[in-house]
């Protein structure tokens, strides 16, 4: 370092302040700072996107089609087939999140004048199917919601999957094959897709008309009606034969549909000798009745306990359900405690337990190694047995 002398080293500082002073007077008033990587992230991973519903059409006699665009000041952000949505819903008092699978194509929310992208939404049983429900029979055309996406990691990935992929649906788990489907016959995606579709009827067969029209050389849709004895195709349940007839010896598997479902495939499956590695589940969501869970302690689920609640300084106590996940408790309440995928996998709604017995079914538990060592659960798929004390974010 070169001396120049005692004054003037001394004295430097203030000369360095004054050319400083001077350089930012010199500049420009205007912020002209652009942090491009945290741009890019904001549009592929917004935390939030205003939508509104542009189109609802029936699809089968008990589902309805729902499209959304973005609203003004908001953008879609790219997403894969078989990710998720998640839709802030409003029902009289409850304040809640529900995910549904994207049914339409990524390209769908990339081109054109009109980027859009659709969910199809099951009218539920009277007495189950809150959320559905209420969606089925109340959105219509111009209603607006709050979306997060995308969220979900049931999608293809050439590293680990065959281009091979026979996909094995039931019910409402159709909507991310026919995302893929119609990525496919755009040309948007270089796989072979089989898709073996399981309905009680064949009258009531979700998206069939979209699935039938976009068939091509690279996506097979296959109908398997368990209901009908005389129907003229394949008939009965996704079985090993079923399965065996459709595949060849390189295919990757993805399931998706109800959780009885997934126990009977999985089994046909291992009966093939089909490794882990081939097999792709989409998360089921929290099971109807927790009592029929796999260890559940208890005959039935009734009563309630009290739940103690801290966030930060504050602590409040609110009234849980035994027969439902901790999440639907809060919400109840009024508490946020924000929640993605309410099939334990994400770990949006993650939260200390301070006290208190739990149980998390085996087939819900996305929890995180450590996070079962130092006592934190999913809200979403954890049920209380006892009065307990959770600690979760503030927002």
């Amino acid at each position: 370092m070169k001396v120049y002398g005692f004054l003037k080293d001394v004295t430097g500082a203030s000369r360095v302040t004054e050319a400083r002073r001077k350089l930012i007077e010199s500049g420009s008033p205007d912020n002209l700072y652009h942090d491009h990587i945290k741009e890019v992230a904001q549009e592929l991973h917004p935390d939030k996107v205003e939508v509104i519903v542009t189109k609802v059409e029936d699809v089968s006699p008990t589902a309805r089609k729902f499209t959304f665009q973005a609203c003004e000041g908001y953008q879609l952000p790219p997403f894969q087939c078989g990710q998720y949505v998640s839709l802030d819903l409003e029902i009289g008092d409850t304040l809640t999140t529900r995910p549904y699978s994207i049914c339409s194509a990524p390209y769908q929310a990339r081109s054109g004048e009109a980027p859009f992208f659709a969910v199809t939404v099951r009218n539920g049983r009277p007495d189950s199917g809150f959320a559905a429900n209420h969606i089925y029979a109340n959105v219509k055309e111009g209603d607006r919601f709050t979306a997060h996406l995308p969220y979900g990691q049931f999608y293809y990935e050439p590293l680990r999957d065959s281009r091979h992929v026979v996909a094995l649906a039931g019910g409402s788990g159709i909507t991310p094959f026919a995302s893929m489907a119609e990525e496919i016959a755009h040309g948007r995606l270089d796989i072979d897709l089989t898709i073996l579709y399981g309905s009680v009827s064949s009258r009531d067969i979700i998206l069939e008309k979209q699935l039938s029209e976009i068939q091509c050389e690279k996506v097979k849709f296959v109908n398997v009606i368990s209901g009908e004895d005389d129907y003229p195709g394949e008939k009965g349940f996704l079985n090993r034969d079923l399965i065996r007839k459709y595949s060849k010896p390189d295919s990757t598997y993805f399931v998706c549909g109800p959780l009885p479902m997934y126990e009977f495939v999985k089994g046909e499956l291992d009966a093939l000798g089909v490794p882990a590695r081939r097999i792709r589940m989409e998360v089921f969501g929290a099971p109807r009745d927790v009592t029929k869970a796999k260890g559940y302690p208890r005959e039935t689920a009734e009563g309630t306990c009290r739940l103690t609640v801290q966030r930060g300084m504050q602590e409040d106590v609110i009234e849980a359900r035994i027969s439902e996940p901790l999440t639907v408790a809060l919400e109840r309440a009024g508490i946020k405690n924000g929640s993605r995928c309410r099939s334990g996998a994400c770990g949006y709604c993650r939260a200390k337990l301070v006290s208190g017995e739990v149980f998390i079914p085996s087939e819900g538990d996305g929890r995180r190694r450590a996070d079962k060592q130092f006592g934190y659960v999913h809200a979403c798929s954890t049920w209380p047995l006892s009065d307990c004390t959770i600690r979760i974010p503030i927002l």
